[in-house]
């Protein structure tokens, strides 16, 4: 388990008591994290969607939010380092979209997900309960961990 504290975490009181479902969206695999009631403190691998088409995931998704009692979603945005769109981010943007629409009352952010899998392979080669290896079955869901921690990290 990570050494983290809560200080690590600015956002930890406004978002303390809500469900929170992060989306690394993906046209091969969206990864999913969660952090809520129960789970605290800290944001955890929740699974993967494979993809068939956008409608499809958001519909998993929406099912997801209803079963977890969700009330918030954290989507990944994958800007290039300079912070400027690439054609993914455009992409994701649309999604994102469908998927507002799709989960109506859902609180919906962003978060730039720049370096996240990577982190995410990283953190795998450096830990025991991925063998120390790039395990690419859980890459999706542990970088959109990375992406929920990030993102409770976020000072506004």
């Amino acid at each position: 388990m990570l050494n983290m504290n809560f200080e690590e975490y600015p956002r930890f009181d406004q978002f303390k008591g809500k469900t929170i479902l992060s989306v690394d969206y993906g046209t091969k695999v969206t990864g999913l994290a969660f952090w809520g009631v129960g789970r605290e403190p800290f944001p955890g691998p929740y699974g993967k969607i494979i993809y068939q088409n956008d409608d499809q995931v958001c519909q998993e998704i929406k099912t997801i939010y209803d079963d977890e009692a969700c009330d918030v979603i954290v989507v990944g945005l994958p800007l290039y380092a300079d912070g400027t769109d690439s054609e993914m981010t455009k992409r994701v943007r649309s999604f994102a979209a469908h998927l507002s629409a799709t989960i109506a009352d859902a609180e919906l952010h962003f978060q730039d997900e720049t370096l996240s899998s990577f982190t995410a392979q990283e953190r795998m080669k450096n830990s025991p309960r991925y063998g120390f290896k790039v395990d690419p079955k859980q890459l999706d869901a542990l970088a959109a961990t990375i992406i929920l921690e990030d993102f409770i990290r976020h000072q506004d």
